[in-house]
């Protein structure tokens, strides 16, 4: 792809959001009940999933609009559009992160907190691996190249550690071979199998 590996900020974060949007575009209407690498969790848990905690990304910054739902318990079951309740709150969030200083020093998240490169890091992380998960569920193309792995390595260095510890977010980070390239890599620090696979049914 025509990305360089220093996208970052807004930059990172659209790119992100971009990639979710056209995944989620390519599940085939049989598939969201499909299992994926976020144990226990369905193709429609893991989108309810990535959607709040992108809604929370907003709210933290505005004060309003929080999610009504528990993201870490996400509903096993779609909205009547799905793709269009999920773009509407990209495009609120990336409005949200346009309106901020690229410099700027703290941005809330609700992580607490964060310098602006980190905090549209650690959005665009959330979105980029459930993206990557909901399409290796789907068997569409991994969404994560280089240049995105790479911006969203940024914030997986500073946050990882403190969410596997914190709330258990992430799995104990893998070994993977030293050939791997960059968005393996990513996934393994993320305690991803990168080259998970669905399970073959009989």
């Amino acid at each position: 792809m025509s990305e360089t590996s220093n996208v970052q900020g807004i930059e990172l974060l659209t790119l992100s959001h971009d990639r979710l949007r056209a995944v989620v575009a390519g599940v085939p209407e049989n598939a969201w009940s499909a299992p994926t690498p976020c144990d226990e969790w369905t193709v429609a848990q893991v989108l309810n999933h990535a959607r709040l905690d992108q809604q929370a990304y907003g709210a933290a910054v505005t004060g309003t609009g929080w999610p009504e739902s528990d993201a870490f318990h996400p509903d096993d079951a779609l909205e009547s559009d799905a793709a269009a309740s999920l773009d509407k709150v990209l495009a609120q969030v990336a409005d949200v992160y346009a309106g901020l200083a690229a410099d700027a020093p703290e941005v809330a998240t609700p992580l607490g907190p964060l310098p602006f490169p980190v905090a549209a890091a650690a959005a665009a992380m959330d979105a980029g691996v459930h993206a990557w998960d909901i399409a290796v569920a789907t068997g569409q193309a991994s969404p994560l190249d280089d240049a995105l792995a790479d911006g969203i390595r940024l914030a997986a260095d500073r946050l990882a550690g403190h969410l596997r510890d914190a709330y258990g977010v992430f799995a104990p980070a893998r070994e993977v071979p030293e050939a791997a390239g960059r968005p393996e890599s990513l996934l393994a620090f993320l305690g991803r199998d990168p080259y998970w696979t669905p399970a073959v049914r009989p």
